[in-house]
């Protein structure tokens, strides 16, 4: 298996550092909002590959955490009128709603910032201790340049980070790029006591110490969406490192943005979707078929056209699988046939080819491709003849190949013949149109997925091929 290492900058073979388990963190939402599509499709993205990593049969620890104190949050509760453990409990459960409407997977462990706030103080006197970190007026500042490394992982050295990066200025640092750890008490602000008087923690030192705490001081994968790389990750990487002296994470993955209508997604643009009005219009196959359809390290384009198109494409998906089902109840052949037994094989092929594709990087764009393969030849193969064993395989190997990336699990059957009454339907009224196009559209979808039109003098049947 290979996974592309942002901190190499090149596909690596994946080595976790226990042989059958992977320890995982993800960065996860600070909980003032509901997410949006770009989030979601980070959410996707890293539930599809721990999902995988569980099919190659690796015991995955996941860690997804909640920041649940930040200046976002304390603004928004503000506006609110309420407190910030208010606003985080509120859209905690939100993302729950969300994300299992989505189909992911619940975390491991879901810890909160808060809920580690002892612990990042000892972590914040280490830094002091080692003298990485210094204090002033009850600020603590992590002092970047003493840490050599520093933006090993996006690949800059620390004169190009710091002409570049939007950086606070602070004339009480020691050097402008130098982030704060903990950040002392404002008016009104919730707070913490701490050697260095009541305050709160800096935002990057909440992961390291959250996995640090849950996952211990090496872990295998550390991952989140690309804007995090810097600078985010990097500072985690630069006070992790400083605390142990030891490699932080073996591996660092990033997703890619989502554009909307080929545009950056801005609530200024008026072009910014939360997960949720997503939902209310698409099932999470549709949406999790759109974010798996093109490789996570590609930008990918939001658009209702596209989820129109991923929806026409779930349907066919399903129309097959219920066709399966419909032809499992009605075949009289039980045990499988002679020549049935080598097209097993073939089958079996597909998955060979799926592994091949998702162990290349998790490559999910080119695995959905080899099950639209395995679903076409399916169609045309297999039968009301065909024997029950045959097509329980079927069943089994669509649903097998499906799960790792959260997709195709539902039973459907019940609805087919309603679909394709009602594309027969839209089929007549197209030819009443003269619309010849979609008239044969129609047609020829149908037959992809086995199902045959006659045109009679008595109206349109249909029957499976």
């Amino acid at each position: 298996m290979k996974v592309f290492n942002t901190i190499a900058r090149k596909k690596e073979e994946f080595i976790p550092l226990s042989e059958k388990e992977v320890k995982m963190y993800v960065c996860g939402p600070t909980v003032y909002n509901f997410f949006h599509i770009g989030n979601a499709r980070t959410f996707v993205v890293f539930d599809t590959i721990r999902r995988y990593l569980e099919y190659r049969g690796y015991k995955v620890k996941f860690i997804q955490n909640f920041t649940d104190i930040d200046d976002k949050m304390i603004k928004r509760a503000k506006e609110d009128n309420i407190t910030v453990k208010e606003l985080g409990d509120k859209f905690i459960e939100e993302y729950y709603k969300d994300a299992d409407s989505l189909n992911i997977e619940r975390a491991t462990v879901n810890p909160r910032a808060t809920e580690y706030i002892n612990e990042i103080v000892d972590f914040v006197k280490e830094l002091i201790d080692r003298g990485y970190a210094y204090e002033v007026d009850g600020d603590v500042y992590f002092h970047t340049k003493k840490f050599k490394d520093y933006g090993k992982l996006s690949g800059q050295n620390l004169e190009d980070l710091q002409a570049g990066a939007r950086i606070s200025v602070d004339e009480r640092k020691k050097d402008p790029m130098d982030f704060a750890v903990w950040k002392s008490q404002k008016p009104g602000e919730p707070a913490w006591k701490s050697p260095w008087g009541m305050g709160r923690p800096g935002w990057h030192i909440e992961c390291s110490c959250m996995a640090y705490n849950l996952l211990g001081e090496t872990i295998d994968i550390h991952a989140g969406g690309s804007d995090l790389a810097f600078p985010h990750h990097e500072n985690e990487v630069a006070q992790s490192e400083a605390r142990t002296g030891k490699t932080f994470a073996k591996y660092w993955m990033h997703s890619a943005f989502v554009n909307v209508n080929n545009e950056k997604m801005s609530k200024s643009l008026n072009n910014f979707f939360t997960a949720r009005e997503i939902l209310e219009k698409y099932d999470s196959d549709v949406i999790r078929l759109f974010m798996l359809s093109g490789h996570y390290r590609t930008q990918i384009n939001f658009s209702m056209e596209s989820l129109e198109s991923m929806k026409a494409a779930m349907d066919r998906l399903y129309n097959s699988i219920s066709n399966l089902e419909s032809l499992l109840e009605e075949t009289k052949q039980e045990e499988l046939m002679d020549q049935e037994v080598e097209y097993i094989k073939i089958l079996d092929g597909y998955k060979e080819k799926y592994i091949e594709k998702m162990d290349d990087d998790f490559n999910t764009a080119d695995a959905v491709s080899v099950i639209f393969d395995l679903i076409r030849d399916i169609n045309t193969n297999v039968k009301i003849d065909s024997s029950k064993k045959l097509i329980k395989h079927c069943l089994n190997l669509i649903k097998e190949l499906g799960k790792p990336l959260g997709i195709l699990q539902k039973s459907k059957k019940g609805n087919l013949e309603e679909k394709i009454e009602a594309l027969i339907e839209e089929r007549q009224q197209a030819r009443k149109d003269k619309n010849w196009a979609l008239s044969d559209k129609i047609r020829d979808d149908l037959k992809e997925q086995g199902i045959l039109l006659e045109d009679t003098p008595q109206g349109v049947r249909w029957k499976r091929a």
